[in-house]
């Protein structure tokens, strides 16, 4: 039994410094690199990356809607062709730098709203797997369990992976609850890492609700802009290799 564990990273930019990469660093199999659009810039984009080649880790692009005041976290309405131009967009960037840092990217995860409006809008969906492809068809394309932007990677002849996210809220339908809910972020590292654990052995979360939902468990993320998210890291790791989880990046063989 084996588990990627990924983070958002490089969302730094300008005077203004996110999250916690140079200690993620130490415990995740992949990062996911902001590309500018929701956070990031051209020197956080390459430092990223060279750190990220020496620890050992996948990189990924993590593309956004352009949105930084909101983080990417605001939904926008844009029509499909606009969505795969800017996810093109941001791959190539991640992608180009990577390569001339000698990195080959491993997968693509969408950011924020972008990401969370792919879980059901077909049409959004279709973009980005289109956009992924056009790119490079051996690109991994990350999700929600159950989610359309799977099911159109799937289509477009993608190799996909399930997305869980041991330190947020489920609801029922397994869709993530909403930030605005009270509980939505859990903050107890033992109960994350016993969350994680579950998930990845046993296929299932406890939703909100109390009810138990099934899921498919590929890789898991760790949010690289929560409060202590190394330290997490770091906990979810050492629980999940305790319970006899092969921890390693999602594309390894």
């Amino acid at each position: 039994m084996r588990i990627d564990i990924n983070s958002d990273t490089g969302e730094s930019f300008g005077a203004y410094t996110i999250g916690h990469d140079a200690g993620l660093f130490r415990s995740i199999t992949s990062a996911n690199v902001a590309a500018g659009f929701h956070a990031g810039d051209p020197s956080v984009l390459r430092g990223t990356i060279r750190l990220a080649k020496a620890h050992g880790i996948a990189v990924g692009a993590h593309p956004g809607f352009p949105d930084l005041v909101g983080f990417g976290r605001r939904e926008m309405h844009v029509t499909p062709q606009d969505a795969e131009d800017l996810v093109l967009y941001q791959i190539a960037a991640v992608a180009g730098v990577a390569a001339a840092e000698g990195v080959r990217l491993q997968h693509v995860k969408p950011h924020g709203a972008l990401f969370n409006m792919a879980v059901r809008d077909v049409e959004l969906a279709t973009a980005i797997a289109r956009a992924v492809a056009a790119f490079d068809t051996s690109l991994i394309l990350f999700g929600l369990p159950g989610s359309e932007i799977l099911a159109a990677g799937r289509a477009a002849g993608l190799r996909v992976a399930a997305e869980v996210f041991a330190d947020r809220a489920y609801e029922p339908d397994g869709s993530l609850a909403s930030r605005r809910k009270p509980g939505a972020v859990i903050h107890d590292p033992a109960a994350v890492v016993l969350r994680a654990v579950r998930m990845v052995k046993e296929r299932t979360v406890v939703a909100i609700d109390g009810s138990i939902v099934p899921l498919e468990a590929d890789t898991i993320c760790v949010h690289g802009d929560t409060p202590g998210s190394d330290e997490l890291a770091a906990k979810i790791r050492v629980g999940l290799e305790a319970a006899g989880v092969i921890v390693r990046p999602i594309g390894a063989a």
